[in-house]
């Protein structure tokens, strides 16, 4: 029932996140959400680049440690955190001398990287803590913070910069939220093991890492491609909130289904369960496969109604041109970094993680860069880059194929289906009457796959 508990709280932060995007999409100018919507997805990167080894790091070792070894690993994590955060801020400032955002607008999207970067490692300390109905209970109050902020400083001031400020203060209210509900055991260590903890954690979390902040440089540099010819226009507005809405359901989706399965999956490998941990990484593959194929269906299909309803109209052209497409190429790129990655997280392959990622940022670059100096438009630029990232997620399977842990086909091929039917649902008439219609047909298709994929089953026993 936690497991449960756990996924409806990510589907409520995919909620607030796109709420959120909405209403400061309707509540800034085309040129502050533009500005808005860069700092945001830069300080998401710079996040990646400091924080996320010591994320995956924490992940891959607390999730095999016992009690004592995990309250060391804990001390070695945080201080290593306090560290990277004043490497960012060093480094950033620097940096920012060069960007060509206003320095109010980068000193803020500084700040908004290093808050969630510390509050993101210590709810995954507390999930690891094998308290998983607290971390998500976090999750979900910060998410409304966030929300809550955000939309309170786009109110009052109608800045970017008060914007990025609410953002700052939905990150210190949900810290603050989690150090008051847990206090994570800590074990303070001599420098020398904790020296040989960070040594750990580099040779596995930084080449990991690595490949996180090239997986994530991808959409931001297919933003600033296609922005640079469209500009600060309603149509770059339309475009920019196409990349931020649909990128947030499948990252959160497959942020739950990691957080309830993934743990679980390295306890089985490390315990030498060859044959419990491939049968639990099939299923999990099932899991994450199915349901974001379902969730594509699902945007496609809701696209328009959501783009009338809720984007202002001189953004509406813009976002049509390009959502069908950029939620393809997230789904993709999804996959590429999350699904196609777990046997090499899990064989420690780290390498092998950063080949593939600069394979995808060199070829969606370079075709996504032709297909608008040729003169395709925004959405044949985006189709280019969804499939290059197809051809390098063929070319990345091999660890996923020997380890034998591949999904049922019957089970894709019905999800599949359902999502084609509920994608289908974009050819009927955009109107208040009609809708109802339309997520009843959804939802019953939705709960068909989850029936017959024996899923919410497997939300609560994984």
């Amino acid at each position: 029932m936690i497991r449960l508990f756990a996924l409806a709280g990510y589907i409520y932060q995919s909620a607030t996140a796109i709420i959120l995007i909405f209403a400061i999409s309707h509540l800034l100018q085309a040129t502050d959400y533009t500005h808005f919507s860069l700092a945001l997805a830069s300080s998401q990167l710079l996040g990646v680049l400091t924080f996320e080894w010591l994320q995956l790091a924490g992940l891959r070792f607390l999730a095999a440690a016992g009690e004592r070894d995990g309250a060391r690993l804990r001390w070695s994590l945080f201080t290593a955190a306090l560290l990277s955060a004043g490497a960012l801020v060093l480094i950033g400032a620097c940096a920012s001398l060069a960007s060509p955002l206003a320095s109010q607008v980068v000193a803020l999207g500084l700040i908004v990287a290093v808050l969630q970067g510390v509050t993101d490692l210590y709810f995954l300390t507390i999930r690891l803590s094998d308290r998983l109905g607290l971390a998500s209970l976090l999750l979900a109050f910060r998410a409304t913070a966030l929300l809550g902020g955000a939309v309170t400083g786009a109110i009052l001031s109608g800045t970017a910069e008060a914007a990025l400020l609410g953002i700052a203060a939905g990150h210190i209210t949900g810290l603050a939220a989690g150090l008051i509900a847990h206090r994570t055991r800590l074990e303070r260590t001599p420098v020398s093991a904790m020296l040989s903890d960070w040594s750990e954690f580099c040779r596995y979390g930084m080449l990991a890492a690595g490949a996180s902040v090239i997986h994530l440089s991808v959409p931001v540099l297919l933003r600033f491609i296609i922005i640079s010819r469209l500009g600060a226009t309603g149509a770059g507005a339309g475009f920019s909130v196409a990349l931020d809405l649909l990128q947030r359901p499948f990252w959160v989706l497959n942020a739950a289904i990691h957080t309830i399965s993934y743990p679980e999956v390295v306890h089985e490998f490390e315990g030498g369960g060859s044959k419990g941990s491939v049968e639990s990484a099939r299923r999990m593959f099932e899991f994450m496969i199915c349901t974001t194929i379902v969730l594509l269906g699902g945007l496609i299909g809701f696209i328009p109604d959501a783009a009338h309803i809720l984007l202002p109209q001189d953004s509406v052209d813009g976002f049509l041109a390009t959502a069908p497409a950029v939620a393809l190429f997230y789904f993709l790129h999804i996959h590429l970094q999350a699904t196609v990655a777990v046997v090499p997280h899990l064989e420690k392959l780290a390498s092998r993680l950063v080949v593939v990622a600069a394979g995808q940022l060199t070829i969606v670059s370079v075709s996504s860069a032709l297909a608008m100096l040729v003169g395709l438009s925004p959405r044949g630029a985006v189709i280019c880059a969804a499939a290059a990232t197809a051809i390098v997620i063929v070319l990345a399977l091999g660890p996923t194929v020997r380890y034998r842990a591949v999904p049922q086909l019957v089970v894709i091929v019905q999800a599949l289906i359902a999502a084609i039917v509920i994608g289908s649902l974009a050819s009927m008439p955009i109107e208040p009457l009609w809708l109802p219609g339309k997520i009843l047909i959804a939802a019953v298709a939705t709960a068909v796959i989850a029936w017959r994929g024996d899923f919410l089953m497997l939300a609560r026993r994984n």
